[in-house]
């Protein structure tokens, strides 16, 4: 897990002084793992570190910091009957206050005293060279006192084709996730929800097809607009380009016709495999929050298949 930059400085942008709350530590049994976090601001907040009463109790410190203006606590949780919860475990938790003046500067990695001297021991200067130059995980690390986590420089692309009530269910299931950069496609800009959230790109395009070019190769593509010509053409415009993975909504009786047109637009059996065609989980119902869950499942676990060449032509 790497630290969302690029998320905090626009939380940041609307919020004015938020808090980062992040794992720095965990002994035995715990919600969550080491460089989990969420930021907390005057309310709302992003993300979670699990736990119920822990997330409840740290969203309340890390308030409290900002009405006060504190900049940071270390803190060492027991996960037990004290708190009320029975994981039996420990944390130890950063909580750090940020504004626009106190944001981290651009880097591979941020690094900063947690507890004890802010000279840099030999330790963690040794690491963070070996992080910097690939011989070691850039993993989050606590050393000598000193908290490490790699910044965020690539996320996940998923590309949405379609803004409703599925396309919506599904965005709102995604935008919390880490690591995600979400490009939401739609005809026009009133067929977007007036509150997008945040992390999620909006993009208007008359013909969504003509975006499909636009993304990168090893995006990961959801096509369920509200026009079937629409699908087929953005199934004919994904299999032309290149992708981690490409799904389109519907039946198996739509997939076969689609399966019919797009050999007749020339591509191979093999190469028309490459799509997902239907999507998710049928078991789990028509709802649009049914279909999402099985939707974001499926993509979430899909193997990258973009090292396959796209070859339209027999």
């Amino acid at each position: 897990m790497s630290f969302g930059i690029d998320a905090l400085r626009g939380l940041v942008a609307r919020h004015g002084d938020v808090a980062r709350i992040v794992v720095t530590s965990v002994r035995g049994s715990a919600p969550r793992g080491v460089g989990t976090s969420m930021v907390v601001f005057e309310g709302g907040q992003v993300g979670t570190i699990g736990g119920g009463a822990l997330e409840f109790q740290m969203t309340e410190a890390a308030r409290a910091m900002i009405r006060e203006g504190v900049d940071r606590r270390d803190l060492s949780i027991a996960l037990g009957p004290a708190l009320g919860q029975c994981c039996g475990g420990a944390v130890r938790l950063l909580i750090e206050r940020f504004d626009a003046a106190t944001l981290p500067d651009g880097g591979a990695v941020f690094a900063r005293p947690v507890a004890g001297a802010a000279e840099t021991p030999l330790s963690v200067r040794r690491r963070l060279a070996e992080m910097r130059n690939g011989t070691v995980d850039p993993a989050p690390t606590l050393i000598d006192g000193w908290f490490i986590e790699p910044m965020q420089t690539a996320r996940t692309p998923i590309w949405i084709y379609g803004a409703g009530h599925v396309g919506r269910a599904i965005v709102a299931m995604l935008a919390p996730l880490p690591d995600l950069d979400i490009t939401w496609v739609d005809t026009a800009a009133d067929r977007f929800p007036d509150d997008i959230p945040d992390g999620v790109r909006p993009l208007v395009v008359p013909a969504p097809q003509n975006a499909v070019q636009l993304a990168p190769e090893n995006a990961r593509h959801l096509i369920l607009t509200y026009s079937h010509e629409m699908d087929l053409a953005l199934c004919h415009a994904a299999l032309c380009h290149r992708f981690a993975f490409a799904s389109v909504i519907g039946s198996a009786t739509k997939w076969a016709r689609f399966r019919s047109r797009l050999a007749a637009l020339g591509h191979r059996p093999e190469v028309i495999d490459t799509l997902t065609c239907p999507i998710g989980d049928p078991n789990l119902g028509k709802h649009p929050q049914a279909i999402a869950v099985g939707v974001v499942a499926q993509l979430l676990s899909a193997p990258d298949t973009s090292h396959q060449r796209r070859e339209i032509r027999a």
